[in-house]
């Protein structure tokens, strides 16, 4: 991963600089029509803004959605666990998943790293993942400047590689919204962004069977799996997101009878197939 001074604007993003600068020239030499260079600038921002809220988007940048081709090959499937750790449900989880030998790769989120700094370290001592997933969790995240943004990756930055003893390599954004300005952030930090391939919406659907269906249908070699083992919503009724103790078996066992082995998502020069 670059750092910041190898940063390149992906090219709907560059074209948006382009097309405002553009618009600039156009209104300075002829300003009768401003009324087309203002409805220009409308559809590049709703582009952009689409762009940017499609989770699994790539046009305003680098975004892994899958696992490589290699991986793919030898049957692997990534599981992911979003918003915690929390003191309840993430051990189970890692008694689960040492009970069928499976790895996955946490997300988590500073703040709870930081009140609960011997589960994020106890992840990352049987062999996971502990990964980026902003400082607080905001959930307004895809409308903050790109400061505020250094703020959230940064501080979780610092959090996890106190606790977990690596620096994160992934991020991946709150529900996986963001803008065009997270690109640059995410170079600069020396973070990748990860979105998924399938998700059962559990922090929403409190039936497993529900979820289950949702996350069996279509499951491939090469998928990534978005699940959570704690609740994007301080305090809330759920404390963390117990509905997953009962998906997570399951889920497990069918991987095993399709042939697929569950692995964390790796940050190095494979991952970039």
């Amino acid at each position: 991963m670059p750092d910041g001074r190898g940063y390149r604007r992906p090219p709907l993003v560059a074209g948006s600089l382009a097309l405002h600068a553009a618009g600039a020239l156009a209104l300075a030499v002829a300003p009768r029509h401003w009324r087309i260079v203002a409805g220009a600038l409308m559809a590049d921002h709703l582009v952009l803004a689409a762009a940017s809220l499609w989770p699994r988007s790539t046009w305003v940048g680098a975004n892994l959605s899958a696992l490589p081709a290699a991986a793919a090959r030898r049957g692997e499937v990534a599981l992911t666990f979003d918003d915690g750790p929390d003191p309840d449900v993430t051990p189970r989880v890692l008694d689960l998943l040492d009970g069928h030998g499976a790895r996955a790769t946490f997300f988590c989120i500073g703040e709870r790293v930081q009140a609960h700094p011997e589960i994020a370290a106890e992840i990352a001592r049987r062999g996971h993942r502990v990964e980026n997933h902003t400082q607080t969790h905001p959930h307004l995240f895809s409308c903050y400047p790109a400061p505020a943004l250094r703020r959230e990756v940064e501080g979780a930055q610092e959090a996890i590689a106190r606790v977990a003893g690596r620096v994160p390599r992934l991020f991946r954004a709150p529900a996986g919204l963001r803008n065009p300005l997270l690109d640059r952030v995410l170079c600069r930090a020396g973070l990748r962004l990860v979105s998924w391939t399938r998700r059962g919406f559990d922090a929403l659907e409190e039936d497993p069977g529900r979820i289950l269906r949702r996350l069996r249908a279509g499951l491939a070699a090469g998928d990534v799996v978005l699940l959570h083992d704690g609740a994007a919503v301080p305090g809330g009724h759920r404390g963390g997101n117990p509905v997953v103790l009962e998906v997570l078996p399951r889920l497990l066992d069918d991987l095993a009878a399709r042939g697929l082995r569950p692995v964390a998502i790796e940050s190095g020069p494979e991952a970039s197939e």
